[in-house]
């Protein structure tokens, strides 16, 4: 892998870690900080706002701005963010750092992943995104697990601490491999937002909120479901990441090669096989090793939905593409700031944390019901030779 790629995924892997790891230390949070588990789930919805408003905001307002120090100051935004999240003396502190740390991370990932798809070769986008999504692949398999190692060991501070230093490391990668890149656009800005103008871009959209917000409202509340409703210790928490993380680096690959031989189909289908494994860890996520197995099974299906959704974005974006991207990044954080208030809701004043896994399932079919209508739309238009993928 070349130095500059190499020095992207590392600042994907350190953006991941700092956005997953909270998982693993949501109840450390809450006792350290005098407030609910719940209230503490709030902090997934606040880096999740932070993505949603910069998202658009951040793309539109640097898309003259060169690649290289574009990246780099959004990549210095993330390690204040991550130190201010460690240095924070309460929690309206921590939620504002959570926020600001959350800002600039769609726009990153929506110039790394429109880079790659412009590289990559004629029908091979999504398997091409699914390699450079490896650095968020990691960051579930080695950076959640070991910061939620770090946070039981040193307090969740160290976590924090660790991963603005992680994400340093990786700005100096940066500013040393990656060459200077022109700016992604140069003409009137009507031109960028008319993109969301399109019927199937808006679609795209829609897909990635509905289809992601039940597994990750079932992931946000992972530690409190495998602790309270598996039995299994806390100590056992990082592992069990572990598994979730080794799932999703299989999936993700999976799902890149299912995309790029039948799209839409293999979305439904993988969405409807999220849907039923979410069902089927609410029957036996009493008994440890199933509970171990669905958690190997969430993160494999998961992330095998992700390179496709991506793929459909910029497939339907035409010359806007790292906007839609970014805009796309946002409705998948529209999906975690909603999973984040309706999980605490469901946990505490509701029917308690098991209720998680059915109404997760229920809001996946809604994402599945729009799969179907975007594929059966993309095969009434084939005859008039206006099919997009």
């Amino acid at each position: 892998m070349p130095p500059s790629l190499f020095s992207l995924m590392l600042v994907v892997f350190g953006l991941t870690t700092g956005e997953f790891v909270i998982a693993g230390i949501l109840p450390d949070v809450a006792a350290d900080l005098g407030v609910s588990v719940p209230a503490a789930g709030r902090l997934v919805s606040a880096y999740a706002l932070g993505m949603i408003v910069g998202g658009p905001v951040v793309t539109v307002l640097t898309a003259r701005v060169p690649r290289k120090p574009l990246v780099t100051g959004l990549i210095a935004v993330s390690v204040l963010g991550n130190l201010g999240s460690a240095l924070a003396p309460n929690y309206p502190v921590l939620l504002a750092a959570r926020f600001a740390a959350g800002l600039v991370v769609a726009t990153f990932f929506a110039v790394a992943i429109a880079t790659a798809a412009s590289t990559a070769p004629a029908g091979r986008e999504s398997s091409t995104i699914a390699k450079v999504a490896l650095g968020l692949n990691l960051g579930i398999v080695l950076g959640a697990p070991l910061g939620t190692v770090i946070g039981q060991t040193l307090g969740w501070r160290a976590t924090f601490g660790a991963v603005a230093a992680l994400t340093a490391a990786g700005l100096l990668m940066v500013l040393r491999f990656v060459p200077a890149l022109p700016a992604a656009a140069t003409g009137p800005l009507w031109g960028e937002l008319r993109v969301f103008a399109g019927r199937d871009v808006r679609l795209a959209i829609a897909l990635t909120a509905l289809g992601n917000v039940g597994v990750v409202t079932v992931f946000t509340y992972i530690a409190p479901l495998l602790t309270e409703v598996s039995g299994f210790p806390e100590g056992a928490v990082p592992a069990l990441l572990l598994v979730y993380g080794a799932g999703a680096v299989a999936g993700n690959f999976l799902g890149g090669r299912l995309s790029d031989r039948a799209l839409m189909p293999s979305l439904a289908w993988l969405l409807g096989a999220l849907a039923g494994a979410l069902a089927l860890f609410w029957a036996v996520g009493g008994v440890r090793p199933l509970a171990a197995v669905m958690t190997f099974a969430l993160g494999l299906l998961a992330f095998a939905i992700l390179p496709g959704m991506q793929t459909r974005v910029l497939t339907t974006a035409g010359a806007a593409p790292t906007l839609a991207v970014a805009v796309n990044a946002s409705g998948f954080q529209v999906a975690a700031a909603f999973a984040g208030w309706l999980g605490g809701t469901l946990i505490g004043d509701g029917p308690g944390p098991r209720s998680l896994f059915p109404v997760a399932a229920a809001l996946t079919v809604a994402g599945l019901a729009v799969a179907v209508r975007i594929h059966r739309g993309d095969r009434a238009a084939v005859p008039a030779g206006a099919g997009s993928g």
